[in-house]
């Protein structure tokens, strides 16, 4: 992933407004986003906190946008921090939309609290959103991390970062870093590109490069020194030697480490002609490690990098499964110059940590053929112009296929000047040399053999059995694909099971300290699922396997089949499955690692004696010369004796045998051509063939996501569907529970209307009742008062008799007196029973009246309902008005009562010692009435107040306090 990829999502919180002011308490705002919660410093609790705090969380492009896809928020919440009791209590919140952020910086805005606790004002946040682009390396590592400068020691002086550059020494042909009495050792600085693999997915369909003049070719850039590997045509068997190019660097181990944790990674660019076609960093963090000891070793980062294409053609290309990457394998040695790279083959296991790249293993690089050792007058070739600078690509309007073999027939024309073209750099002049003679670099991959058996699951959680069946996968072993257990293995509660065909092997070449590193970093995931024949498998939990414990573990001695020494590290543990929050179960597992030695290298030779030189061809031989001597012509000769006719004959036959020679090289030729045609002919047939299928995988990839888009656009619309249905049966759920709603209010208001009145008419019939009833009372009243008068009158006679009349008939009178006495009291006591009881009734009645009348008052919902309660409440006043006045009238009457029965006593105390036995019993009699009046005062006022129609301030209590206060004045006489 490339540093553009990873962002950062920031939340600045500024200030706050309309927030009451408490000095006791302190303001927090604390975010959470992805379940992860960051908070800011507490702020004063004042009108306009300030909190001037920005929040960020880190994450890459593709988890931003699967994040806008599920709409997932960024929630800010409030709180209220007491200073003393340290309680946390929630103001508000806040929810923020992720889409909304853009990486083009915005405005900030006010935001209001949602669901705030000061409900009388409307407190608010001073927020901005925006999306930066994380300037720090994606893969952090604790070799970057920069502590404090330390004091300089005594004696020396510091070496400061701005004296941290590479020099070059011309005349020595080294470069110097840091200062000259600090520099002592000797350092090789060694970069070597050694293969690449699929870089024709680099080309896009847009670009030509028929217009280019040379081949391809790897360009970078080492300490300020432009390197360039030698050209190539094949983008699809890419077939050049290892190359080489190193530095010679002095200085010191510490200064050189810190000189290289400032340098930038290492760019590594895929050129053709003046364009850039990809590019590769390789991070030169584990060469500045403090813990590389480079006395005796030497540090090493190397693999296989994915070269990633320019910004321009990246739209262009299709996203790429891992297997397709275009990738170039990439060493870079620091060593010192007195450690030779054979004595570190020996310390190769306990080697410096090296970079981990995707690719579990390095491959050799394919020999080529020898170059010639000769030294070459003809100036070199200027370097290519650094790839940052070149200008884009021209549109063209030829096929990719046609613009790679013109490109390639180009190169095959120039091969043989590139063949006699000699990269070499005066040793005076740089310190940078290219080797010449080509030797392949013996990879430090190593075979190794991982195996891993799940034995036994048991200590289930669950109530229910479930039908076990594990899963697993680990890329770094070379296959995606997940390693399953069948058949699937029935688990009961409190049991162990044993799980079949659960033991799995892996062959893989890597690096040891790839491997060291991917284990300590990645755990093993293995998923327990429950398979069901009735429903979808489900999900029981997961458990990490943590592979570093096996690193740890015993090493043992092994011989190979092939008579290497190989060694076996076995772990054997019991690990909890996991679904959050509990453990469901626990699995027992042996894991094996096998380390069988190095990956055999493959030796690319070089020739020392120069090439072959080219053959002379064959030149027409002269003509044959003349014989020195004549022959004397003996006579006439025939025709086809003389000598002029044999020389024309033997010139006739020596063109014959020169046309059948010639006829002879014109077939060879021509075979040869047909052979060259024939091979160029298939070669062009496989990089169409190549092509072909390039664009098969790019239009394979764009057809699934317009797939995937479509069935997406589908789903939507279905939801979209279900979603109206779903709100229209809602709609209607709704109108209809308001309807029934409506008119179950409407009948509970008749009923009401109907108990009301209902109720208001037992009240009126009632109060008939008890006004009949009052009237029945006061007519008895009346006539218990004319029999008192005329009781009075008789006394009166028997009070003149009584001077002319004896003492026997003066007490039979008295008697007789006595028992109408105890008769009117008898009557009178049952009157006072049917007044209390009156009493009790219109106390019931009032406390109805009084329930009736909070009811009304509650459930009023009119005007007429409010007058009909103040007429009731008027009427009840009238109601105590008379009651009222019938008591003051029952009052006054007891009050002539008591003055008679008073005249009485007097009169009994003038009566003499005859008439002295039967005086106490009226007196007593009195006595009792005056306590049973005072008890009946008493209980009629508790009644009143019972109802809560009445209170101490009314005068009908006032009046009854009264008339208790004058009753236990009278007792107290008495």
């Amino acid at each position: 992933m490339s540093k553009t990829d990873q962002l950062l999502i920031v939340v600045s919180i500024l200030e706050g407004r309309q927030f009451p002011k408490s000095p006791r308490l302190s303001l927090v705002v604390q975010a959470s986003f992805d379940g992860e919660q960051l908070a800011t410093d507490p702020a004063e609790h004042s009108e306009q906190p300030h909190f001037s705090t920005e929040l960020a969380w880190e994450l890459d492009r593709r988890t931003l946008h699967q994040h806008r896809l599920q709409r997932t928020p960024i929630k800010l919440q409030c709180f209220a921090i007491d200073s003393v009791s340290k309680k946390k209590e929630s103001v508000g919140y806040i929810v923020l939309d992720l889409r909304s952020v853009q990486e083009v910086k915005q405005d900030p805005r006010w935001y209001p609290l949602l669901s705030s606790k000061y409900t009388k004002q409307r407190p608010a946040l001073f927020l901005s959103m925006a999306l930066e682009s994380d300037t720090k390396p994606s893969d952090p590592s604790p070799d970057r991390f920069k502590a404090k400068k330390a004091p300089p020691r005594q004696g020396s002086p510091a070496v400061t970062a701005d004296q941290l550059e590479a020099t070059l020494i011309q005349d020595q042909g080294y470069h110097q870093v840091g200062p000259a009495d600090h520099c002592g050792d000797m350092f090789v600085l060694s970069v070597t590109v050694a293969f690449a693999t699929k870089l024709e997915q680099l080309i896009p369909s847009t670009l030509k490069l028929s217009a280019e003049g040379s081949g391809f070719f790897f360009y970078y850039s080492l300490l300020g020194n432009d390197i360039t590997s030698e050209p190539f045509h094949n983008l699809l068997s890419p077939d050049f030697e290892p190359e080489r190019a190193s530095v010679r660097i002095r200085s010191s181990k510490q200064i050189l480490q810190t000189f290289l944790s400032q340098q930038p990674s290492l760019q590594v660019y895929l050129c053709c002609g003046t364009h850039s076609l990809g590019s590769t960093d390789v991070s030169l963090s584990a060469l500045a490690a403090v813990s590389v000891d480079l006395q005796n070793k030497a540090a090493t980062v190397e693999g296989a990098f994915i070269l990633q294409p320019p910004k321009r053609t990246k739209q262009a290309l299709p996203a790429l499964p891992p297997d397709l990457q275009p990738t170039v394998g990439v060493a870079v040695t620091l060593r010192r110059e007195d450690v030779t790279p054979q004595s570190l083959g020996n310390k190769e296991g306990s080697g410096p940590p090296t970079h981990s790249v995707p690719p579990p293993s390095l491959p050799p690089a394919a020999p080529r053929r020898p170059r010639s050792s000769s030294p070459v007058h003809n100036p070199p070739p200027p370097p290519p112009p650094r790839p940052p600078s070149l200008p884009p690509p021209s549109s063209h309007t030829e096929s990719e296929a046609e613009s790679l073999l013109e490109e390639l027939q180009r190169g095959e024309e120039q091969a043989g000047q590139l063949e006699a073209a000699d990269l070499e750099v005066q040793a005076g002049a740089s310190s940078v040399s290219v080797s010449a003679p080509k030797v392949s670099i013996p990879p430090s991959a190593h075979h190794y053999c991982f195996s891993l058996d799940l034995r036994s699951l048991g200590h289930l959680s669950l109530t229910h059995p479930i039908a076990v069946t594990l899963r697993y996968s680990y890329q770094f072993f070379g296959s995606a694909a997940p390693i399953m257990t069948n058949p699937p293995v029935e688990l009961q509660r409190n049991m162990e099971a044993s799980l079949p065909q659960s033991y799995c092997a892996f062959d893989f070449a890597a690096l040891p300290q790839q491997l060291q590193d991917t284990f300590l970093r990645v755990p093993l995931v293995v998923e327990v699922w429950h398979r069901d024949s009735t429903s979808r498998d489900q999900l029981i939990g997961r458990a990490s396997i943590q592979l570093s414990h096996l690193l740890s573990s015993e090493r043992s001695r092994l011989r190979a089949s092939s008579g290497e020494q190989s060694w076996r590290q076995t772990h054997q543990d019991r690990i909890p499955v996991v679904a959050a929050p509990a453990k469901v179960a626990e699995l027992s597992y042996v894991a094996t690692l096998e380390d069988l030695g190095p990956v055999k290298a493959r030796e690319v030779i070089v020739s020392d004696s120069s090439q072959d030189q080219p053959a002379v061809p064959k030149q027409p031989p002269s003509h044959p010369a003349a014989p020195n001597h004549t022959v004397p012509p003996l006579g006439p000769l025939a025709p086809r004796d003389t000598l002029e006719y044999r020389t024309a004959l033997e010139l006739e036959l020596w063109k014959e045998e020169q046309e059948d020679l010639f006829d002879d090289q014109l077939r060879k030729k021509e075979l040869s051509h047909m052979q060259a045609l024939a091979e160029e002919w298939r070669r062009r047939d496989r990089e169409r063939e190549a092509l072909v299928k390039k664009k098969e995988v790019e239009y394979n990839v764009l057809e699934e996501q317009l797939q995937k888009t479509l069935s997406d656009l589908e789903k939507r619309e279905k939801q979209l569907a279900e979603a109206e249905l779903e709100t229209q049966r809602l709609q209607r759920e709704l109108r209809a529970e308001h309807d029934l709603t409506q008119r179950e209010l409407q009948e509970s208001s008749r009923r009401l209307q109907q108990d009301c009145d209902h109720r208001a008419t037992l009240e009126r019939d009632k109060v008939r009742l008890m006004e009949e009833d009052r009237a029945r009372l006061l007519q008895q009243i009346a006539d218990g008062e004319s029999r008192y008068k005329q009781l009075e009158r008789e006394f009166q006679v028997c009070r003149e008799q009584q001077n002319i009349r004896p003492e026997f008939r003066l007490q039979s009178e008295i008697n007789l007196l006595t028992l109408e006495k105890v008769e009117l009291e008898r009557k009178l006591e049952t009157t006072t029973k049917s007044k209390l009881h009156y009493k009790q009734q219109w106390g019931r009645a009032l406390k109805e009246l009084a329930r009736f009348k909070q009811r009304e008052q509650e459930n009023a919902m009119t005007r007429l309902k409010k007058q009909q309660a103040e007429l009731e409440a008027m009427r009840l006043r009238y109601l105590a008005t008379e009651q009222k006045e019938a008591v003051s009238q029952d009052r006054q009457e007891l009050d002539d009562i008591k003055n008679q029965l008073n005249r009485l006593k007097q009169q009994e105390d003038r009566l003499g010692p005859a008439s002295s036995q039967c005086g106490p019993a009226p007196a007593q009699s009195v006595n009792e009435s005056a306590d049973e009046h005072l008890s009946r005062l008493l209980e009629e006022r508790d009644t009143l107040l019972r109802t809560g129609v009445y209170t101490h301030q009314d005068r009908i209590i006032a009046e009854l306090n009264r008339q208790i206060q004058d009753a236990m004045t009278d007792r107290e006489e008495l």
